[in-house]
C-alpha cells in the first residue's frame, strides 16, 4: 500500500509540473458616457427683508412686523409651514468712522431672510412676487432642482453600457477581431446630477405691486459613464 500511495503522489507531482497556466482571453477595455434630461420638481429661492432703525428696537419691531406679512403672503399663494423656514437673522450698527474720530452709531441694521421650497416649479413666480408685494427687498438664489437623484439613472446607465460597447464593437472590428461577452463593469466618475444654475437677484427697492416675476424651469442633465471590459474573440 505504501508503495502504491507513493507512486501516486509522484505522478500527481509530475502532472502538476508539466501542467501549462491557462492562457487570458485577448480583451479591450472601453469608457462609456449616457444622459438622461430630467425635468425639475423642486423650487428653492431666497428673499429678506431688511429695515433701518435708530434704535434695535425700532429695526426689530419694523422688520418682525414685515416679515409676518411676507410670510403671510407666501402661504396665502400656496405655500405651507412646511415649505418655509428662517435661514438667517442678523443685526448690526451702521457706524459713522470720520477720520480721526471714534466710531459714531448712526442707527441698526437688521435683516432676516426666509428660504421657500416648493414640489411645484410653476409656482416660483407667483410666489416670488406675493413675497415682492408683501416687502421683500431682497431676493437671491433661485434654483431649479431634481428631489430624486435616482430619476433616470437605469436610462443613464443602460446608455452608457451601450455607448461603451458600440466603442468596443468598432475598435474590434479595426484589430480584425469579433466582440465577445463583457468580462467586467465598474461605474465611473459623474453619475448625479449637476448643480443647478442659480438665478440670482438682488433687490433694494420699494415693493410695488407688479406683473409677477418671468421665470423658467427648463431642464437637467444627468451624466453617467461606465468602464467595460469585454473579451476578444
Amino acid at each position: 500500500m505504501r508503495s502504491i500511495s507513493l507512486i501516486l503522489a509522484i505522478a500527481i507531482s509530475t502532472a502538476g509540473a508539466f501542467a501549462q497556466p491557462v492562457p487570458m482571453p485577448p480583451t479591450v477595455s472601453v469608457t462609456g458616457m449616457g444622459r438622461s434630461t430630467l425635468t425639475p420638481d423642486r423650487v428653492t429661492f431666497n428673499v429678506a427683508v431688511q429695515t433701518v432703525g435708530q434704535t434695535v428696537d425700532e429695526a426689530v419691531n419694523e422688520n418682525n412686523t414685515k416679515v409676518a406679512a411676507v410670510i403671510a403672503a407666501l402661504k396665502k399663494a400656496g405655500a405651507t409651514d412646511r415649505d418655509i423656514r428662517t435661514s438667517n437673522f442678523s443685526i448690526y450698527p451702521q457706524q459713522d468712522y470720520s477720520q480721526g474720530k471714534l466710531p459714531r452709531i448712526l442707527g441698526y441694521n437688521v435683516s432676516n431672510s426666509i428660504t421657500v421650497t416648493r414640489p411645484n416649479p410653476a409656482e416660483a413666480s407667483k410666489l416670488l412676487q406675493a413675497a415682492i408685494n408683501a416687502g421683500v427687498n431682497q431676493s437671491s438664489g433661485l434654483s431649479f432642482e431634481v428631489s430624486d437623484p435616482a430619476r433616470g439613472r437605469d436610462a443613464g446607465l443602460k446608455a452608457a453600457f451601450d455607448d461603451a460597447k458600440s466603442k468596443a464593437s468598432l475598435l474590434a472590428s479595426a484589430a480584425g477581431r469579433s466582440l465577445g461577452p463583457a468580462i467586467s463593469i465598474s461605474e465611473g466618475g459623474g453619475g448625479g446630477t449637476p448643480p443647478p444654475r442659480p438665478y440670482g437677484m438682488v433687490m433694494q427697492a420699494k415693493a410695488e405691486a407688479v406683473s409677477e416675476v418671468p421665470v423658467e424651469a427648463g431642464t437637467q442633465e444627468s451624466v453617467y459613464t461606465v468602464s467595460v471590459v469585454f473579451e476578444l474573440r
